[in-house]
């Protein structure tokens, strides 16, 4: 009896004690969901909203919200936001409150501001990449002691890497690439001897590698280079990471010798170190690598043999040498051992001997490019013995023999150069009709025998064909008329006979046409002129006879047009004159008669043009005919003409006054087109601090500081201090897709890209708010008052900040985007001169979708930096824009506008720099330059002296020259007329890499023009 009460006690005591745990569960979890709710207060959707399940007024349903985990006793673990759409900002008070939380994820969403994460001793998941975070890392990392993954990639921290970071002793996984972070790399990074991945790479860093990163024995992954430019080598020490299996040092500056002790790292599965001033030869010890698979050293200045211990590479799949100073034959063993081998590039070296004749024989070859070296014997019968290979480029060597026959029967083929060797025999049948081929280069060699006809099943991709200059004999096949994708057909140089097919005129996407220097005879057919597209046309030296069809002049974007050196006959048609486009075009030495006609087109051609024709007469040709009976007619004609032109006058400027009238009308009763705030609405794209009245009172004409062809632009003031710039667009509509590429454009995020903040609309205007850049455009500052102050450095500078916001339109942003207004007036330099694309893709955008057609129906861009396809054709890619750039590099080389009156007339930069540049010399080129900076660059032996100043002087001087050089060298491939032959945006920021102005290197090889042929 004694021991019931007892017995009751305690069973009251368990009770009350697991009420009380309960409880405080209970509270626990009311605190985590009051956590969530306040944050997804503070964030901002876009379409339709995000945690939709987050919707429920009861605590005890948190757990079963998307994105939320929870552990057994119901408190919050884990919170994953992974690319949500979400913007805002993220406040790390209410984070710290989740003090349970272990897992962390607000990735690939586009919050902005400063963010610290501290407090939670839990934590070990840490991942804020792919978002607008800015600020610094410099939290207190002894709150989160327990951290083990921390990925900060891809924000806008600026600041020097954070010190505290060092305490982290279970951090297994660090990221903090792709943002702003300077200075130089913590020594102090080496103790965290746990670390298994470290990336840098894209940052601003500068100074040494610590060699203190060898204490990172466990370490799987390194990844520094892009963007950032180290002094000196790679420290030798890097060869004790015996666990390390990719190692990438790439694009950073490094020079000095490859340390040997890499060839310790057994465990090495990637090594890249390419497009850096690494000197030397390659160690041997590199074989030793067993397990590598991907070896790229490209883009060095490599000297010596490829080593014989490569021969264990047995693993290979990517062999990258190109563009270095490496000599000596290609050892069989590629052939023989090199069994998964995929891709090897090895041009631009001096390699001699013979093609391995077993390579290919492996059936996975896919890119073989071993151009632009000194290469003899035949080209190997088997590269595609499993039709794999892609890519064949062999261009610019000496081979030998016929191309092997495996080769037209190559279905996987894309890409063919073999131009510029002593290659003999015929074509094989097939090749120039493989299904998937693009690009085909024959040109320069002693290929002979005829072109065969295709099965009439073609269904070819060929775009690029280009057989000139061999021996090739015959007809020209009625099949090469039936590629549908034919843009660029080049013949010349040959001896085909017989007519020219009147099919020719079904090919209806060419652009350029050269069949000169043969042997054709017969009359030109009228149907060439279906081909609409057409911007250069060249049929001379020829037997070709009878009349010029004047359905030439129906070509509207013919450019370029030489019938010379034929038997053509009568009169000239007088409708070529009306063909606006035509600047080039000669007629010589035929059997043309009667008057030559003056008007249109005719006036702007030279005498010369027409030589060799001595029965035409006119004024141009000091040969005047008998136009006495014409007389009275002619003058009744022009005193008509005159007549109708001054009423036609009158009828314009009355219709133009009407006009005006009634759009100042329309303009007032809109209140300057700005309507009420609360007709307007705005989407923000970053966190702003202002509203769509604050931006309006930025659009007044005493605000405006530019004004371009898609609209005016005026500077503004915020409340809170911000400046930005206002561009308020005109003439574009609001297309069903037009807000989702403004989306696009919103949340693209670059370094070299200006950000776009907000875009504001009512039904009649549209507003796009952007960040302002201090020092306004290129344009102004390079050709106004600042262009003195704009040294070689700083331009060379720009000129790779600005290649790098193109390569990341055209390569790295999703949906990819061409520009197709690219000029230096669209890239703004902030209060550094750091360079910025502005305006991108803006016009193709707005177009494009269901409209795609119209999009093309005018050309968008400027005169003087629009492609010659462009303009002519309207077709544009990304290789439009590389041709612009181009035109900027000259702009940057030349201090000269793209267009004027200083060239001559009809004479823009790109004719001029090829003219004054035609040899490619240096003395060439220091004529070009800017005379307001090209005495610093010009090399003047009487300014040497015996003392170490003036060799210093001197060296400077030659690395300035050899900067210069690359920088023309370049700006060449860009502006090739064949848009095939130009680099891509990535290519570009490769080679400018070489040469950054921060480099010390002095000795770097002149570059060649033969650098075009990989592309």
């Amino acid at each position: 009896m004694v021991m019931v009460p007892s017995l009751v006690n305690i069973v009251l005591t368990v009770l009350l004690s697991v009420l009380g745990t309960s409880s405080c569960f209970a509270s626990s979890l009311l605190s985590d969901y009051e956590v969530l709710v306040t944050l997804k207060q503070g964030f901002e959707f876009r379409g339709v909203p995000a945690l939709s399940s987050w919707n429920s007024s009861s605590p005890s349903s948190v757990c079963s919200w998307g994105g939320i985990g929870c552990s057994r006793g119901g408190r919050v673990v884990s919170v994953d936001l992974t690319d949500l759409g979400l913007s805002g900002s993220v406040s790390p008070a209410l984070i710290s409150r989740l003090d349970q939380l272990v897992h962390l994820s607000l990735a690939g969403n586009n919050f902005s501001g400063s963010i610290e994460i501290g407090n939670l001793t839990n934590l070990r998941f840490l991942n804020i990449s792919a978002n607008q975070f800015d600020g610094g890392l410099h939290w207190n990392y002894s709150s989160i002691p327990n951290l083990q993954v921390l990925d900060a990639y891809d924000n806008s921290f600026a600041a020097l890497l954070p010190l505290g970071i060092s305490s982290l002793k279970k951090l297994r996984h660090l990221d903090l690439g792709g943002n702003y972070f300077y200075g130089t790399i913590p020594p102090s990074y080496g103790s965290l001897v746990g670390l298994e991945y470290l990336s840098l790479s894209g940052n601003d860093l500068q100074g040494k590698i610590p060699g203190e990163l060898a204490n990172l024995t466990g370490v799987r992954e390194i990844y520094l280079g892009h963007y950032n430019v180290f002094e000196d080598g790679i420290p030798a020490e890097f060869g004790k990471l015996v666990d390390l299996v990719v190692l990438d040092i790439s694009s950073c500056g490094l020079e000095g010798p490859i340390p040997h002790g890499l060839g310790n790292l057994k465990a090495l599965d990637t090594l890249y170190l390419h497009t850096n001033l690494l000197s030397g030869s390659i160690p041997r010890q590199i074989g030793n690598l067993t397990g590598l698979v991907y070896l790229d050293l490209s883009n060095n200045m490599l000297t010596g043999e490829i080593p014989l211990e490569f021969a264990n590479l047995k693993r290979l799949k990517l062999f990258n040498l190109f563009m270095n100073r490496l000599h000596g034959s290609i050892p069989d063993y590629i052939a023989g051992e090199f069994r998964e081998l995929e891709t090897m590039g090895l041009w631009m070296n001096n390699f001699t001997g013979i093609i391995p004749q077993k390579l290919g024989q492996n059936g996975r070859l896919q890119v073989l490019d071993l151009s632009s070296n000194k290469l003899t014997g035949t080209i190997p019968p088997n590269l595609c013995s499993s039709s794999r290979l892609r890519i064949l480029i062999l261009l610019n060597n000496f081979l030998l023999g016929p191309i092997p026959e495996g080769l037209g029967a190559c279905s996987s083929l894309t890409r063919v150069r073999l131009g510029q060797n002593y290659l003999n025999g015929s074509i094989p049948d097939g090749l120039i009709y493989l299904p998937l081929l693009n690009l085909a280069e024959l040109q320069n060699n002693y290929l002979s025998g005829s072109l065969s006809d295709a099965s009439s099943s073609l269904s070819s991709s060929l775009a690029h064909l280009n057989l000139s200059n061999n021996l090739l004999s015959g007809p020209l096949p009625t099949s090469l008329s039936k590629f549908p994708s034919l843009q660029i057909l080049l013949l010349s140089g040959n001896q085909f006979s017989g007519p020219i097919p009147a099919s020719i005129g079904q090919l209806h996407h060419l652009q350029k046409l050269d069949i000169s220097h043969n042997s054709l005879s017969g009359q030109i057919p009228p149907e060439i002129a279906n081909c609409t597209f057409l911007t250069y046309l060249d049929l001379s030296q020829n037997n070709l006879s009878g009349p010029v069809p004047s359905e030439i002049s129906n070509i509207r974007n013919l450019n370029y047009l030489n019938l010379s050196r034929n038997h053509l006959n009568q009169t000239i048609p007088r409708s070529i004159g009306g063909m606006k486009t035509l600047t080039t075009a000669d007629f010589s030495f035929n059997d043309f008669s009667g008057k030559l006609p003056e008007s249109g087109q005719f006036s702007l051609f030279n005498a010369s043009s027409f030589a060799g024709n001595p029965h035409l007469c006119g004024s141009l040709l000091n040969n005047p005919c008998n136009l006495s009976a014409m007389g009275t007619p002619r003058k009744a004609a022009a005193a008509d003409f005159k007549l109708i032109f001054a009423v036609g006058l009158l009828v314009c400027s009355l219709v133009f006054a009407a006009a005006a009238i009634v759009k100042a009308k329309s303009f007032k009763s809109r209140n300057g087109g700005g309507g009420r705030p609360e007709s307007w609405k705005m989407t923000a794209f970053q966190k702003v601090e202002f509203k769509v009245s604050d931006v309006l009172e930025c659009v007044k004409d005493g605000n405006v500081i530019g004004r371009g062809g898609a609209g005016i632009v005026y500077h503004g003031k915020m409340p809170n201090g911000v400046e930005v710039a206002v561009k308020k667009l005109v003439g574009m509509g609001h297309d069903h897709g037009f807000r989702a590429e403004i989306q696009t454009l919103g949340n693209i995020r670059h370094r070299n890209i200006v950000r776009l903040l907000a875009f504001c609309s009512n039904k009649d205007t549209n507003l796009l708010v952007y960040e302002y850049m201090r020092n306004g455009s290129l344009g102004e500052a390079l050709h106004g008052k600042k262009g003195s102050l704009l040294g070689w450095n700083l331009r060379y500078k720009i000129a790779i900040e600005a290649a790098r916001g193109l390569c990341y339109l055209h390569h790295d942003c999703s949906p990819l985007i061409v520009h197709r207004d690219v000029k230096s007036n669209n890239i703004l330099l902030n209060s550094t001169f750091e360079a910025h694309v502005a305006d991108f893709g803006l016009a193709k955008f707005l177009f494009q979708g269901g409209g795609a057609s119209e999009c093309m129906s005018a050309i968008a861009g400027s005169y003087g930096y629009i492609a010659p396809e462009y303009a002519y054709t309207l077709r544009v890619d990304e290789k439009s824009d590389v041709y612009s750039y181009g035109v900027v590099l000259l702009e940057l080389l030349t201090g000269r506008r793209p267009v004027g009156g200083e060239f001559g007339e009809g004479v823009d930069i790109v004719q001029w720099c090829k003219k004054a540049t035609s040899n490619w010399r240096r003395e060439e080129l220091v004529h070009i330059l800017d005379p307001r900076l090209s005495s610093s660059s010009s090399s003047s032996s009487s300014a040497a002296s015996s003392n170490s100043s003036s060799s210093s002087n001197s060296t400077s001087q030659q690395q300035e020259q050899q900067r210069l050089m690359h920088l023309f060298f370049i700006a060449m491939l860009c502006i090739q007329d064949n848009s095939v032959e130009r680099p891509t945006m990535r290519d570009v920021v490769h080679m400018l890499s070489e040469f950054h102005p921060n480099s010390s290197s002095s000795s770097s090889p002149n570059p060649s023009p033969n650098n075009k042929h990989h592309l």
